[in-house]
């Protein structure tokens, strides 16, 4: 057998998702104009729970927090996308691809944790109300947390580990946007066995369990709705859970459906950009849902505004 002769790189290229150069200003501009509308509409409802009083609710708490991980979730990938096209460079260095992937990851992880968070606080709320104050306290609520956060960091840096024992050929290009876990893994010329292997548990583990909670969570759910008997109540009882459930199928739906239609077409390319979906669109919709689906969310936003509206025309009112 000839031995190879691997060495230590020190960047990769980031294809992105066409290298078509007039096509940049168009996707610059759109990618500029979806993280602002992300970064904004995330933090105007972290704002607005933080400030309402009738907001500081189990609920809520995992929502303001679903919104913070949004906002750190799009923040791994979109500015290094724009400053590589603003700069028309394709350049990411090693350590900032390792970087990228665990911070990635760790976000990925706290939106697949908090989504079954929130899923298990209305199972709770719906099929145990009168126990829901008690079991749903705020140190509960806090360890919930916690350990999304603390299984997160555990899951991503261990994948992080394990690509530092990967070795890489020069002239790296990834067909993607930003540094993705399995397009960097199948890049390297070492053996990429254990690699694999992790990635498909944790998507077993950490993808499957979180999911299967929430279906499980849900199906309880629908059984309790339906043992109420007016019609109204049982509007009252499903409006409760329609926004978290409306993110949850967008979220799952889009991941679900880049991995398997790339699985299918094995297109680097189609894969890249069906990724849009789920690293960029749906932190961006998901404010969207909550605010037009949740009478809490209007009206404290309502509130919020009306706030900085009285507090604007007080400092620019006559002096």
């Amino acid at each position: 057998m000839v031995p190879h002769n691997y060495t230590q790189i020190s960047e990769f290229l980031l294809l992105g998702l066409s290298e078509k150069a007039e096509l940049q200003p168009l996707i610059y501009m759109l990618f500029l104009f979806m993280y602002l509308i992300t970064m904004l509409g995330n933090l105007i409802i972290i704002l607005a729970i933080c400030s309402d009083p009738h907001l500081h609710m189990p609920m809520y708490y995992f929502l303001a927090n679903l919104s913070f991980v949004d906002i750190c979730f799009t923040s791994t990938t979109i500015p290094k996308m724009l400053r590589n096209i603003q700069t028309q460079s394709k350049v990411i260095a090693y350590a900032g691809c390792l970087t990228q992937v665990y911070f990635f990851l760790l976000f990925a992880y706290l939106d697949d944790f908090i989504l079954s968070a929130m899923a298990y606080d209305r199972f709770v709320a719906i099929c145990h109300p009168l126990h829901y104050t008690v079991i749903m306290n705020p140190r509960f609520c806090g360890l919930l947390a916690l350990v999304c956060w603390v299984a997160g960091i555990l899951a991503s840096l261990l994948h992080g580990l394990m690509m530092l024992r990967l070795s890489f050929c020069t002239n790296v290009e990834i067909p993607h946007f930003f540094c993705e876990l399995n397009q960097v893994v199948h890049r390297a010329c070492s053996d990429t066995f254990l690699n694999d292997i992790m990635i498909y548990i944790s998507l077993v583990l950490l993808g499957g369990i979180p999911l299967t909670a929430i279906l499980y969570s849900y199906s309880k759910i629908v059984s309790s709705i339906r043992g109420i008997s007016s019609a109204q109540g049982k509007y009252k009882a499903f409006s409760t859970c329609a926004s978290h459930l409306s993110v949850v199928s967008l979220f799952y739906c889009t991941s679900l459906g880049v991995y398997l239609s790339s699985a299918v077409t094995h297109s680097s390319d189609s894969s890249a950009i069906a990724s849009v979906m789920y690293t960029v669109v749906t932190p961006m919709l998901n404010p969207f849902i909550y605010s037009l689906r949740n009478k809490d969310i209007k009206g404290a936003l309502k509130r919020f505004f009306g706030v900085i509206a009285m507090k604007v025309s007080i400092f620019l009112g006559p002096r």
